[in-house]
């Protein structure tokens, strides 16, 4: 294990959560729009994967729907596991036995996360005696502990406080320390540095690689930020469209991106060692999820789209050792 987490390849991984063929759609009947195509993922007990791509692309998506956080409208489709047990199909009260527990989520904006007429204490005390059943004094030790954790100074203080006397920084980290609360095996932070100034998320990001080393426990890391995932993640998922469109680690996808969409994301990513680089802009825009195009959904705007393209939809395949890709121009 490294500070990123597991390395495929070099010890046999344990599978934590493994998602099988999931599909998730929006609405109806004839009116129903169809968001993610069959996603196969593994996350691995330990490691740090990040999932990137423009918005639009199904990342979130994936863990609301897996985690049934999606509402009535949306038609979810797969096989879901934890440990080995499946837990797709399960009812809302089912669920909540897993949700906080073993798996938690850290949504992007803690402004709209956290109620704003509740006082910081009282909200983490209710995750608190919701995931570990400890009330009183006990629930606001443990209140206190947690906000130490996440490195809040004055916590015992800060559980007075509202989220609109605490900086934008300040409450992300009150949204992890309520993450913790259940103390769970696998931490999805979704966006977890959107808003704030560059120091804040580099203190954000290692604050999370801090807590997910010192709990052992697994962390999903969407982002659309390379940097971001380069800096904390052992693996990457490329998503687009709805699809995985490379998946490999993180210092193999930097080294040698194989699919035209990775490539163009880290052409557009500007390097303070060459500031007269001009940055490469991937041309056109995500297509709707109800107007892809046939064949490849990145085919329009990709510059070396041919024939087979138009028609068929590529497939993951493996191209190297822990690198797989789907395009055809990488086909084995």
């Amino acid at each position: 294990m490294t500070a990123k987490g597991i390395q495929p390849g070099l010890n046999v991984p344990k599978t934590l959560v493994s998602l099988r063929g999931l599909k998730v759609s929006f609405g109806r009947g004839a009116s129903a729009v169809q968001v993610l195509h069959g996603l196969n993922l593994d996350v691995y007990a330990g490691e740090s994967l990040g999932m990137v791509g423009e918005s639009g692309c199904g990342k979130s998506v994936t863990w609301l729907a897996a985690l049934g956080l999606l509402g009535s409208q949306a038609q979810v489709q797969g096989e879901f596991s934890l440990a080995g047990q499946r837990f797709d199909g399960l009812n809302d009260k089912a669920l909540s036995s897993i949700r906080g527990r073993r798996i938690a989520m850290i949504f992007q904006d803690p402004a709209s996360a956290l109620n704003p007429v509740q006082r910081i204490g009282r909200q983490l005390i209710e995750a608190i005696s919701l995931h570990k059943g400890l009330h009183g004094k006990a629930a606001r030790t443990q209140a206190v502990r947690l906000l130490d954790q996440v490195h809040i100074p004055n916590a015992a203080q800060r559980l007075q406080a509202y989220p609109h006397e605490l900086s934008g920084g300040m409450n992300q980290r009150v949204m992890i320390a309520m993450a913790l609360a259940g103390e769970p095996e696998l931490l999805i932070a979704d966006e977890p540095t959107t808003a704030l100034d560059a120091t804040v998320q580099a203190q954000i990001l290692e604050l999370l690689g801090e807590v997910r080393r010192d709990q052992g426990m697994a962390m999903v890391l969407i982002s659309h930020d390379l940097s971001v995932i380069a800096q904390e993640c052992a693996r990457v998922m490329v998503m687009y469209a709805g699809r995985a469109v490379e998946m490999a680690t993180t210092d193999e996808l930097f080294r040698t991106a194989r699919h035209p969409y990775t490539q163009g994301l880290l052409a557009s990513v500007p390097d303070v060692g060459s500031p007269q680089k001009r940055l490469i802009a991937i041309p056109g825009q995500v297509p709707e999820a109800g107007r892809l195009p046939v064949g490849c959904s990145f085919g329009p705007r990709c510059e070396f789209a041919q024939a087979t393209c138009t028609s068929n939809h590529p497939v993951l395949l493996p191209v190297a050792e822990g690198h797989q890709v789907a395009c055809f121009l990488n086909s084995p």
